[in-house]
């Protein structure tokens, strides 16, 4: 049997943008809560393959957990596990959004819809699910840490328990937060099994894993 293990880690805040929709673009990640690297490198393997996304908040989370724990990485950066574009949604205020008639009860909108000048949820799970899929293979067997985003994590969990996208959006990523993963294959074929979701590298008294819920 080849046991494969995804570690999904959501990339740090990002605060530089004024509480708007980033998206696919490109602002800088905050890293600047040192006790919650700490703690997050504390709970990832201490030998494994580490992937991001092309975009560099996820790169610069990478870098800030590897100084916690004084390890030495060399990422492979996937465009594929990029965040959900949003097009002309962009830079526009979150509360605006969600006062447009395609507003979503879970994230910005229904899995199907596609953003003007962007990507549905469903257009990034597909490109999202190829690539796990692909990743998957090539380090089969292997520990694999992916600092990613928030739909891609989703995406991932759609993936694993074989949803719809519009069932996908139902997990919450906060930030920082872990996902586990694992993938089996055998003879008698593949299979994927959820670890944990969502777990904080530092948890508020009285919180505990989530699974579920807002974005």
């Amino acid at each position: 049997m080849t046991h494969t293990r995804w570690w999904w880690v959501r990339h740090a805040p990002v605060t530089e943008t004024g509480g708007r929709v980033y998206g696919a673009t490109d602002p800088n990640a905050c890293t600047d809560d040192g006790a919650a690297f700490r703690a997050l490198d504390a709970m990832l393997p201490g030998r494994a393959q580490w992937v991001t996304s092309h975009l560099r908040r996820t790169g610069q989370t990478a870098a800030a957990i590897a100084a916690a724990g004084r390890r030495r990485i060399e990422p492979l950066r996937e465009a594929a596990l990029g965040e959900q574009d949003f097009g002309d949604w962009h830079g526009m205020a979150y509360d605006d959004i969600r006062a447009l008639p395609v507003a979503h009860r879970f994230w910005l909108a229904p899995a199907a819809y596609r953003v003007p000048g962007g990507e549905s949820f469903a257009d990034l799970c597909r490109r999202a699910g190829a690539a796990i899929r692909r990743l998957t293979r090539r380090f089969a067997g292997c520990d694999i840490v992916c600092v990613a985003h928030g739909g891609t994590i989703r995406a991932a969990l759609g993936v694993a328990l074989d949803l719809e996208p519009e069932r996908a959006l139902r997990f919450s990523a906060a930030n920082l937060s872990l996902t586990r993963i694992d993938h089996f294959d055998d003879a008698d074929g593949e299979s994927w099994h959820v670890v944990c979701a969502n777990r904080q590298p530092i948890a508020p008294p009285g919180a505990g894993d989530s699974v579920a819920g807002k974005a």
